[in-house]
This record gives structure tokens, sequence and C-alpha cells, in this order.
């Protein structure tokens, strides 16, 4: 048995566990592990520096969680865009590729609770019935591998899936979805990099909230995922009491790119069910974004996307950087909220999408309202900037 698979057998992962060791009552206990599995790894709990802090905050369930009576627990609509069990199919080139339910950590913030931890919901049916709706599907060329953690599975099953889906000619990119390098860095391991190696292109989506979780071992995992020729992105998920402030995550993407880990995405919180208090307001998405733009190096700069509801698909969101238009000139703002002009190449009018056309028709709005309603949720400096430049 491996390192990773011996600390897997010791982690807390009872209501029993968060009796003896958290102190809960037995009923609170027996119903948020009810509600959704617990599963916290030694390492990953030797973060933790006090009750309530960042790490905790993610994996100690809380009796909160099972108030959330409205919230769905499919927000996204996955299970009306899977043809089979394990593959969401919503974008034209790509497919999500579920492979194992289970998680070496279950985050309490789980966007996929109805799936994670409960083992009859992939099995190696579904796996290979994934496989073949793959490769009759010519259009797909990206595959997202993921579950639960599909680093969770062994090296063995993990190669069938890899090499299964290099047999498959129009599948170009394989990329794998994991939070292994941030809550289990030992699974990584110079044989699991090995086989990864051999099915290039590949690329790992990883998964880190808080600098805090940036320790030696991630870095060593990480590392050795670049020397592998694996290219590393990071995905966070915007939580509030974790890293629902600009500093943090000024922090935390400094730190990913010492490790040689890009940040890719920070998410807004899905709508799932038992996770409404890790939510924040989109206004501080966007003020994170506004700090880091301009702060740091353009490397260290995400998309911030909210993942709309019903199966929209990623939506980015931005400050609002363009203030207007003064004749042909754009009217900008920096990141210092100094004022710039920029002379604009003429050109034919580009056509509005029907859509676009009918909102502003609906709402019949004119330029400056129009404007002025996009800023509305802030009272920033921003959004005087914004009215000044209209009138």
């Amino acid at each position: 048995m491996e390192l990773w698979q011996e600390m897997l057998r010791q982690s807390v992962d009872s209501s029993k566990d968060l009796v003896e060791r958290f102190g809960f009552d037995t009923a609170t206990a027996e119903k948020l592990n009810s509600f959704f599995h617990i599963r916290i790894n030694p390492y990953y709990l030797s973060l933790i520096r006090y009750p309530g802090d960042p790490i905790w905050r993610q994996c100690i369930p809380d009796s909160i969680e099972l108030k959330d009576d409205n919230a769905q627990e499919d927000p996204l609509n996955e299970d009306a865009d899977s043809p089979v069990p394990s593959i969401t199919h919503r974008y034209p080139d790509r497919a999500l590729f579920l492979i194992t339910s289970q998680c070496s950590m279950y985050c309490r913030f789980c966007t996929r609770k109805r799936k994670v931890s409960d083992s009859t919901k992939i099995n190696a049916k579904y796996i290979q019935r994934g496989l073949e709706y793959i490769g009759s599907h010519s259009e797909i060329r990206d595959v997202i591998v993921s579950g639960g953690d599909p680093l969770m599975v062994t090296d063995y099953a993990l190669e069938k899936v890899l090499a299964g889906l290099r047999e498959i000619p129009h599948v170009e990119i394989i990329r794998i979805g994991t939070k292994i390098p941030c809550v289990l860095p030992q699974r990584v391991t110079p044989k699991l990099c090995r086989i990864l190696k051999k099915y290039h292109p590949i690329y790992i989506n990883t998964h880190f909230n808080h600098p805090w979780e940036c320790t030696p071992e991630a870095e060593r995992a990480c590392n050795m995922l670049a020397d592998a020729g694996i290219p590393v992105g990071n995905q966070s998920v915007l939580l509030k009491g974790v890293n629902d402030n600009a500093e943090v995550m000024l922090q935390l993407h400094r730190k990913m790119l010492k490790m040689r880990v890009r940040p890719y995405y920070i998410y807004q919180a899905d709508l799932t069910k038992g996770t409404n208090h890790f939510r924040t307001p989109v206004r501080v998405g966007l003020d994170i974004m506004d700090k880091l733009r301009g702060h740091t190096s353009g490397l260290a700069i995400p998309y911030y996307v909210i993942d709309a509801p019903g199966g929209g698909g990623k939506i980015p969101l931005l400050p609002q950087y363009v203030l207007g238009r003064n004749g042909k000139e754009i009217i900008l703002r920096n990141y210092k909220y100094e004022i710039y002009t920029y002379p604009d190449v003429e050109e034919a009018a580009v056509k509005q999408h029907p859509v676009e056309r009918r909102y502003m028709r609906k709402h019949q709005n004119s330029r400056r309202k129009y404007v002025a309603a996009r800023n509305s949720a802030d009272d920033s400096e921003e959004k005087v900037l914004v009215e000044q430049v209209v009138k």
C-alpha cells in the first residue's frame, strides 16, 4: 500500500469522528454525514490552524448546511446534458468525463454533491459507455477527465482510461480536473507522472483556494507535474470567510506562480444545496479582480466567471474599464482610476445580436441608462466616473 492510500485509511470519515474529535453532538453529526459524506485526510487536516479558519471552513461540516432547503442539487443542470451517466456534453467540442465518485477530501462547498462520495453513481460499465460515447462523436476534440477526483483511482485504472481516450483519433486534448495537489499531494508520485507523460498533450487544472494550502508538499507535487511536461492551471472558488479578500487572492496567485501553476479561473460559488453560506455578492469578485489588475503580473490574473445556473455555461465578468465614447474616441480608465482616451478605428457599424436587441428594446434603455444600469450594483468611484463620462 502506498503512502497516500494509507493516509486515506486514516481519514476523518464518520459522524463518530466528528463527535469524538470536534465536539459535535451525535444527532447533528449523523445528519451532516448523511447530507454529504465527510472525509478529511490527515495531511489536509494538519493545515488547520484554529477552529473556523479558512481551511476548517472548507472541510469541517457546519449545521447551517442543513438549513439550505431551497437550493438545487444540480444547479448547473449537468444531468440534462448527460447522454450517458459518466458524460456531460454541453459545449460543442468538449465533454466532461466522470471516472470516479471519490475524493481524498470532500469540500463542503462541492457543486456535485449528488454524485460525489456515492459509489453507485460511477462504475466500470459507465466508464466504458463514456469512452464509447466520446468515440462515436467526432466533434469532441477535448475531454475533461473529472469526478470526484480522477487521481483517486489506481494508476492502472487511470492509465486504462487515458489509453482508451488516446485510441480515439479525434480526441486531441486530455484535461484532468483534480484537487489532489492541494489536498493530498503525496498521491503525485514519479510513477504517476511517468504514466501521464505517455499520453500528451495532457493538461491539469487543480484547485487551491487559500495561500495556506501552498505548502512545500504541494509545491513538490506541482513541480513534478510541470517537470513531466504538464501545464498546470488553478481554479479557485470565491468563498465567504476563505478567500473573499483581494489581499488573500493576491497572495494565493503569487504563490501559485512560484509553484509553476497558472491561475485560470475564479468561480462565483454555485447555487448548490447546503452551500449558501459560502456565497458572496458578485461585487466582491469584481472588486478582487479590480485590485489584482495592475497590482501583479498578468500571469497571476485569472478569469472571474459565473457558471450560469440552468446550464448556460461559464460567463466571464470584468470590472468596467470602458467608460463610454466621445465621438470616435473610447474613454477608458486604468487600475489607478486615471482616465484616458483612445482614438478608435472607424469601421462599419457592428450589428447587435438579436437577443441583445430584444433585451434593449424591452427595457427601453437609452445609452446612458444602459451604461449606468450595468454599474448600479456598485457604489464605488467607478460608477461616479461612468456617469460623469456619459453626461
